[in-house]
């Protein structure tokens, strides 16, 4: 079962177009820090689709896939929603204003029994309504009950039942004598009368639907009688025949005058920028929340908008803005897990930033774990240990360290898997590429890197066998045109490494990229490749090299 974000957990996420390590990093680290913190819960996610091999390794050790979140600006779930309750359309105009006036609230929302929104009313709906009070045929166009009538004048039955009854008629204030009733009064009307029994009796006769007593006034056995004979509804209120007249049409249900067309709400996942223009520019102070499922939620309003709780992160595998999730500058980031080089990332007020030269972000929070005194379970460090068999190409890599080994060995123990024999299984998985697109592979592992003012991509895939290499190459070759024009880069390298042998097959696109990886690696290159022997690290080998070169080559203007 997924755990649904909110303000009240810490994300943990690693770089967009995630690879191995990132997943795992995320997960490991929430893992730790649930156990020796547990304050607030820690939530692995992740900033994009898994690869091939990283799919293999969650199967593999049965952990459930970690939440996709690829913003972190705030939401409405970021904001206090008010709980302000739902109210039903049959409501009446008195009881819908008085919960206004009690809640200090000048919105409304109405729903059905399964709590979808049906419509909203706001204060000027029913100033709107109480314009309609001089129309007196308002109860019967508004379908009004006898119930909503006895409830707004505070009145109790003496005939007959209210249960399933609706205005039909006029309101007639029935103040006159007798025969002025009998001329005023048709059938199913709804009368107002005073304590003169021969005007009762007139309204009765003329088959009135309901008559509505004034100022307790006492009725007659005979009155009773009639009334029970014809079948009319007889109401007493304490409320003068002046106060009943002026009140009755307060009885209408707001469900007449609300608002159902157009309606303008949120979700828990609504941006606060986009909800923020959208209430600059209508009337309205107080808009409805709905769930996934279209169920209220609760209001919002510029008010709430002030009181912002920023989501909170912890970042692994990655310390670059260009490389993480959008929003960042939005979020609070606590905390930093990396092993790639520092990329001037600005942060509001200090954060643990924990960077190592290992050759894997899941080497780091190994020794995090030892740290804290804490064994990680064997789905927990068969992850880890995936992680640093990816990172550092089973240990051909570079940038693996005797403490990448000395973790492998160890998480290896305690995962319960051989080393050689679970590493084949796991790039060899990650390297096939039967049904995949040429963007899919292209973004199973590719970050964005710049300097001097020039933007460059840089992929990687890990490859077994030559045969999944070559499919590979054979795909992603035609696309890295439209992946340069499509993320407005300068250069795109795509690394498609030879695990076995150590070497690099780079394929290259845009303007002068020939220029740069002579310059970098004094390759020959072909037809947009360039073979490099020996070349298997894209952090400590491909980046620092592109990096240096294509500041000297930008400085020496031979790049434009």
């Amino acid at each position: 079962m997924k755990t649904e974000l909110n303000r009240h957990h810490i994300h943990v996420i690693g770089h967009q177009h995630p690879d191995t390590d990132s997943i795992c990093a995320a997960i490991a680290y929430a893992n730790l820090k649930n156990q020796v913190e547990g304050n607030k819960e820690c939530v692995p996610c992740r900033a994009g689709n898994l690869n091939r091999e990283t799919e293999f390794v969650l199967n593999r050790f049965k952990v459930p896939v970690p939440r996709l979140l690829m913003d972190v600006s705030p939401q409405i779930r970021d904001v206090d929603i008010r709980e302000m309750e739902g109210v039903k359309g049959d409501m009446t105009l008195r009881r819908a204003w008085m919960a206004m006036r009690d809640e200090k609230i000048d919105t409304l929302c109405i729903l059905d029994n399964e709590k979808h929104l049906q419509g909203v009313i706001t204060v000027k709906d029913i100033a709107t309504a109480n314009m309609d009070s001089l129309d007196p045929y308002v109860l019967s166009k508004t379908h009004t009950s006898y119930k909503n009538i006895m409830e707004t004048l505070e009145a109790s039955v003496v005939v007959g039942s209210v249960e399933n009854k609706y205005a039909e008629g006029r309101i007639i204030v029935g103040s006159g004598n007798a025969e002025a009733v009998e001329r005023a009064v048709s059938k199913g009307d709804i009368v107002i009368v005073a304590n003169r029994s021969e005007s009762q009796l007139a309204a009765i006769e003329m088959e009135a639907g309901c008559i509505i007593v004034c100022a307790n006034a006492k009725l007659s056995r005979t009155v009773c009688m009639l009334a029970e004979e014809k079948g009319v509804v007889v109401l007493t209120t304490a409320n003068s025949t002046y106060v009943a007249g002026q009140m009755i049409s307060q009885a209408a249900p707001i469900g007449f005058y609300m608002t159902k067309e157009g309606l303008i709400n949120f979700t828990p996942d609504t941006s606060v920028e986009q909800a923020s223009k959208i209430m600059a520019s209508v009337r309205y102070r107080y808009f409805p929340v709905l769930d996934a499922d279209g169920c209220y939620m609760g209001v919002v309003s510029r008010r709430n908008m002030m009181n912002l709780h920023r989501k909170q992160v912890i970042m692994v595998d990655h310390n670059e803005m260009s490389q993480a999730v959008e929003g960042m500058n939005q979020a609070d980031l606590l905390e930093i897990i990396d092993h790639h080089r520092i990329g001037g990332t600005e942060t509001d007020g200090p954060v643990h930033f924990r960077n190592e030269p290992v050759g894997c972000t899941c080497t780091i929070i190994n020794a995090m774990y030892q740290e804290n005194g804490i064994k990680p379970d064997k789905k927990m460090a068969g992850l880890m240990l995936s992680a640093i068999l990816s990172d550092t190409l089973m240990f051909r890599s570079p940038t693996c360290t005797m403490f990448d080994k000395a973790a492998a060995k160890e998480l290896a123990e305690i995962a319960g898997v051989d080393i050689e024999e679970y590493g084949d299984a796991m790039f060899g998985a990650g390297g096939d590429v039967t049904g995949k697109t040429a963007e899919e592979i292209f973004n199973g592992d590719y970050k964005v890197f710049g300097t001097a003012d020039i933007q460059f991509g840089v992929g990687q895939g890990s490859y077994m066998t030559e045969k999944n290499r070559k499919a590979s190459e054979k795909l992603v070759g035609p696309y890295l045109e439209t992946a340069r024009e499509k993320q407005g880069l300068r250069f795109v390298f795509y690394m498609f490494t030879d695990v076995r042998t150590s070497t690099t097959e780079l394929l290259l696109n845009g303007k002068n990229a020939d220029k740069v990886i002579r310059k970098a690696f004094n390759a020959d290159v072909k037809d947009g490749m360039a073979i490099l022997p020996g070349i298997v690290s894209r952090k400590k080998q491909m980046i620092p090299a592109l990096l240096t070169t294509i500041k000297e080559l930008a400085s020496e203007n031979e790049l434009d």
